[in-house]
């Protein structure tokens, strides 16, 4: 019973701010801003990009939570720490690090623009490894938890079963493994789908092309439009609510 009065504060910290944005919506020009130019744009590009971002994570971060699980080497702490500092990080300072590597004059970016002339900084793409970049780590570290609570009997029965190890992670580790990468993924997606620091900083905000619905929000608040940035953190909230709630009663709950 002691626990109920600060359960029901942290509900009222948690949901008043969410209850203000429904209150101060302006519901009856509602229609007429959803449709004004650029905020279906804005939001197209905000579920694509967070989209790739999360296919990004998958297919760079499972591997990375099976090293960090499952293979001993030196320096296995340091590397964990390394690769969670994105969470503890200022996401404007990882744009300015991403920009030190992917800029034109980058340590990997100059080389990009002298040899094949690609560039990332300020295009759709470099919204798309903004996003990855600190969105990474909750994949990892969801991934590499549920890999250490997996049941390793199954996979020591496959190997004498004659499996290889290929065949061992694809068949037996990952499906063990696959409410651990469900939820990891939803927080991955979640996180990218919010993203504005590194954004903004690696990618700029420029409509059509890199401005995600959190940078539309920003500029329309920057320039006085109040009901507007309302409208956009409105339609961000459902999206994000709606597709959360749907891929944790799909994946992770495992309900039909």
């Amino acid at each position: 019973m002691a626990l109920l009065l600060p359960a029901a504060v942290g509900l009222l910290y948690l949901i008043l701010p969410l209850a203000g944005l429904l209150i101060r919506a302006p519901w009856s020009t509602l229609p007429q801003r959803l449709t004004a130019p650029g905020v279906l744009t804005a939001l197209r590009l905000s579920l694509q990009c967070a989209t790739l971002a999360t296919l990004l994570c998958l297919a760079l971060g499972v591997p990375i939570a099976w090293l960090l699980a499952r293979v001993e080497f030196p320096g296995r702490r340091l590397v964990r720490a390394l690769v969670t500092v994105p969470l503890v990080l200022p996401p404007v300072v990882g744009g300015v690090a991403l920009l030190l590597v992917f800029g034109r004059r980058g340590l990997l970016g100059s080389w990009l623009d002298e040899t094949f002339g690609f560039t990332l900084p300020f295009t759709t793409t470099g919204v798309v490894l903004a996003e990855a970049f600190v969105a990474m780590p909750f994949l990892i570290i969801a991934v590499e938890g549920a890999l250490r609570g997996a049941d390793r009997r199954y996979e020591e029965a496959a190997a004498t079963l004659g499996a290889g190890r290929w065949v061992t992670f694809t068949h037996v580790t990952l499906p063990l493994v696959a409410p651990g990468i469900a939820a990891g993924g939803v927080l991955c997606w979640a996180r990218a789908l919010g993203e504005f620091g590194a954004t903004i900083t690696f990618a700029g905000n420029y409509p059509g092309i890199t401005q995600t619905m959190p940078l539309a929000v920003y500029q329309t608040l920057e320039g006085g439009d109040l009901d507007a940035a309302i409208v956009l953190s409105l339609v961000l909230l459902i999206v994000s609510v709606t597709i959360l709630a749907g891929l944790r009663d799909r994946w992770i709950s495992g309900s039909s």
